[in-house]
């Protein structure tokens, strides 16, 4: 099968339906784990449709063309002759034109026969309707599906260039990437397959079907002992199928990952953080806007007699912005507070140990850096308003919020009172350098960082560096092939050094 050759999935309506002894529309609904197959199955780039035979209840063959069509699927009727049903004539013609899978959960012999003379393959799921037919792939559950859909098209492309790569990540962050066309199943034109791995089977057999594993290993935190963040990942309980996930790549070393998970790990503490950005006043040239760091202060306790005195020696100023040290992968991490004076720490209700973070006035503009292999991409997005506009509404008392839901954004009024800055206001070329900078530092293929430009200075200050961020402020057609080739060339990098 040649790369241009276009793949067509038909599944059968047994596969997706739950079994009922009623033909009560109430009653008529998707068997486990479907609606996740269909909604991977949408963004595949494959060309998929839904058979029904002939006589099917009206019941089921309208929930199931409701189902195609919110899936934009196909819907395709199988014809009855003599109790038995047959491919129409569009099955038959799509055989001699495309590379077809045909997968169904009943047993029909005659129609299975005659489609495989029509050159396609077939796979049964489910282990109470294993078909003893040559050339039938038989698998035990729906979960396997995915997997074995990618390993089946891997093989009959017959290119060793093509690589299957397996993912891990919340459904949240999938569908993002999956609805920008990022996570196809037909190969992606950088010779990419991609399917989710599965916590419901077994992971070790998965992992030997994949080429590389994608990971976003904060998404399976379970537990962080905040006291433990300088060793992590001492302290760190993860869902039980990443830490199998985890044993698997210790055991084979040589096994690719997106990326190294203790590359990772000083990024969910912001301390270790800050000891990271500090080094970036390395960077700094005449002629340029000095590149650094947030002053920043670690407290363990806010009712520390001495505070005031902590942070007159750490030479900082009112006011901070209080964050978690633990940076992510727990509820609280985002938890933070705006404080204007001393007083205000005795009612703080921010996670400790906490980070005390110089709070820069930066014209309600942050930059968001993503760092995609060899490409920096960057976009302009509203934020927080500078302290003169948030200290009057704060009433005496901490300004706190979630940086992810409730984040005082600056108005349009405060944004006209403000200093107006957009993209030409910060040093690309510098920041693009501390972005390389980073990248060799990290050692990570896929990462974003955020800058504000201090008024006043014109400091280049970043504020914040997470792994594996959504990218979603940059285009697809420029982000999305950058998201391969960068996953392309990390594993032709590692299996080099493997190899070496």
């Amino acid at each position: 099968m040649a790369m241009d050759r276009p793949v067509r999935l038909v599944l059968d309506a047994s596969l997706l339906l739950e079994p009922s002894a009623t033909g009560d529309a109430a009653a008529v609904a998707l068997r486990p784990g479907a609606e996740a197959l269909l909604r991977r199955l949408r963004y595949s780039n494959l060309v998929v449709a839904i058979c029904y035979a002939e006589g099917m209840s009206t019941n089921e063959s309208g929930f199931l063309e409701m189902v195609t069509s919110s899936h934009s699927f196909g819907y395709i009727p199988l014809l009855a002759k003599s109790g038995d049903c047959s491919p129409n004539e569009l099955m038959l013609e799509w055989g001699r034109a495309s590379s077809c899978f045909y997968v169904t959960s009943r047993v029909d012999r005659g129609l299975i026969s005659e489609l495989q003379n029509h050159h396609w393959r077939v796979v049964s799921v489910g282990d109470e309707c294993s078909i003893e037919v040559p050339g039938v792939l038989n698998v035990g559950r729906l979960q396997e599906l995915l997997l074995t859909l990618a390993t089946l098209i891997k093989r009959e492309i017959g290119a060793s260039s093509v690589l299957v790569i397996g993912y891990v990540m919340k459904q949240s962050r999938e569908e993002d990437f999956a609805r920008r066309g990022a996570f196809p199943i037909y190969p992606s034109k950088d010779g990419l397959i991609f399917v989710p791995l599965s916590f419901e089977l077994p992971l070790s057999s998965q992992l030997q079907e994949v080429d590389m594993v994608l990971h976003k290993i904060t998404d399976e935190i379970v537990k962080i002992d905040p006291n433990c963040s300088i060793d992590f990942p001492k302290g760190i309980s993860f869902s039980a199928g990443m830490s199998e996930i985890i044993r698997f790549v210790e055991e084979h070393p040589d096994f690719c990952i997106i990326d190294p998970f203790r590359n990772i790990y000083p990024l969910l503490d912001r301390l270790q953080i800050q000891n990271i950005l500090v080094q970036l006043q390395e960077l700094g040239t005449e002629g340029k806007p000095k590149l650094r760091a947030p002053y920043s202060l670690k407290v363990d306790n806010f009712h520390d007699g001495e505070l005031d005195k902590h942070l007159a020696e750490a030479n900082s100023s009112f006011p901070f912005i209080v964050k978690p040290q633990v940076a992510c992968g727990v509820a609280d991490a985002h938890n933070m507070a705006l404080v204007f004076q001393i007083e205000e720490f005795s009612n703080l209700s921010v996670p400790l140990p906490a980070v005390l973070q110089e709070y820069v006035d930066h014209g309600s503009k942050i930059f968001k850096f993503y760092v995609i292999g060899d490409k920096v991409f960057h976009a302009v997005r509203n934020s927080m308003p500078n302290a003169s506009f948030l200290k009057p509404s704060s009433g005496g008392e901490p300004l706190t919020f979630n940086s992810l839901k409730t984040l005082p954004v600056a108005t349009k009024e405060q944004q006209l009172q403000t200093r107006v800055q957009d993209s030409k206001s910060v040093d690309t070329d510098l920041v693009e350098e501390a972005a390389k900078f980073l990248k060799e530092s990290l050692g990570l293929t896929i990462f974003g960082f955020d800058v504000v430009v201090q008024e006043g200075t014109g400091d280049h200050v970043i504020v914040d560096l997470n792994y594996l961020p959504s990218f979603k402020e940059v285009p697809d057609s420029e982000a999305v092939p950058a998201f391969w080739d960068a996953i392309r060339q990390t594993y032709k990098s590692k299996r080099g050094k493997a190899q070496t």
